[in-house]
């Protein structure tokens, strides 16, 4: 029986504020998957991924888990010795859940009481991204178990507050001028770091304040009006939003992406802000007319993700 795959997850609004108690936006995005195999181990990325996950299960092995959400550590331990490898195109480092689909793929398959993603409580919700935080605290340090939730889930899910979250419907794609898409920064970022600044950064008061009154509202306000498909005020709130990290998430945005990233507020032609943490990987770039974006990011490589 093939085991099944998990898709790639995109933040698309409350990078680092979901940290502060923002909304946040989670979508799938299946360009990227990844789903545990057996092999003979003969390539050096099965060999590397089964060391990989040998050292993982060490890991697991020492977390206490609640009964709910027990995991089978010997059977996961003895699939390793037989040649289990996690066989994924999720790049690392770009933001997009690379571990969190591991984390995901590892729960589906291990854990002792079988959940129907279908038919999770909002409660299970809850509980489920705690564990998923304390599964992939081994990758970034400290999770908020968003990213394996999402790849688990693969479902959009809106996080309300801290507390909160649900699943969403994000509008319909239609083929119009418009575009949600990916910039390639050309190199990868790494998480750990990137929060480390960012917790720096929360220890002055100014930032705090910034922060709380207006990234945070900036950031809703593009969620409800992206929700509703409400695309004025939607452009109009992400234009402060991305002008606002421009300010105060420098470090975090990769020096091949300033200027474009600036290109775009002085022009009104796109608005670029951070997917995940920053520091390397994807950009997201939003647009009411893709063909003219992309005349003017020529020689970035891109991919759409949704069109409107």
């Amino acid at each position: 029986m093939t085991n099944p795959l998990f898709y790639a997850k995109i933040i698309l609004f409350g990078e680092y504020g979901m940290i502060e108690d923002s909304q946040g936006l989670v979508v799938p995005y299946s360009f990227y998957k990844g789903t545990l195999k057996f092999s003979d181990l003969s390539s050096d990325f099965e060999l590397n991924s089964n060391r990989h996950l040998q050292k993982y299960s060490e890991f697991l092995t020492a977390l206490d888990l609640s009964d709910d959400f027990k995991l089978d550590i010997e059977s996961f331990k003895n699939d390793i010795s037989n040649g289990l490898f996690f066989d994924s195109n999720i790049p690392q480092g770009y933001g997009v859940g690379s571990s969190g689909a591991l984390v995901a793929a590892i729960f589906e398959k291990y854990s002792v009481s079988k959940l129907n993603p279908e038919n999770i409580s909002k409660d299970n919700l809850k509980k489920l991204k705690a564990v998923f935080g304390e599964m992939e605290s081994y990758f970034h340090g400290k999770s908020s178990g968003m990213d394996p939730l999402i790849c688990y889930m693969n479902l959009p899910i809106l996080i309300e507050n801290k507390e909160n979250l649900d699943r969403v419907n994000i509008p319909e794609g239609e083929e119009g001028k418009g575009a949600i898409f990916l910039i390639d920064s050309g190199m990868t970022g790494e998480t750990g770091p990137m929060i480390q600044i960012f917790f720096e950064k929360m220890k002055t008061e100014g930032f705090r304040k910034t922060l709380k009154e207006e990234f945070i509202r900036y950031n809703n306000a593009c969620i409800e009006s992206f929700l509703k498909k409400d695309m004025n005020p939607f452009f109009r709130n992400l234009k402060k939003l991305s002008h606002w990290a421009y300010e105060h998430f420098r470090p975090m945005i990769p020096e091949s992406i300033f200027n474009i990233w600036k290109k775009g507020l002085d022009s009104n032609a796109y608005y670029l802000k951070l997917c995940g943490s920053g520091g390397g990987g994807y950009i997201l770039g939003f647009t009411k007319d893709y063909a003219k974006a992309e005349r003017m990011l020529d020689g970035f490589q891109k991919e759409v993700i949704y069109r409107f």
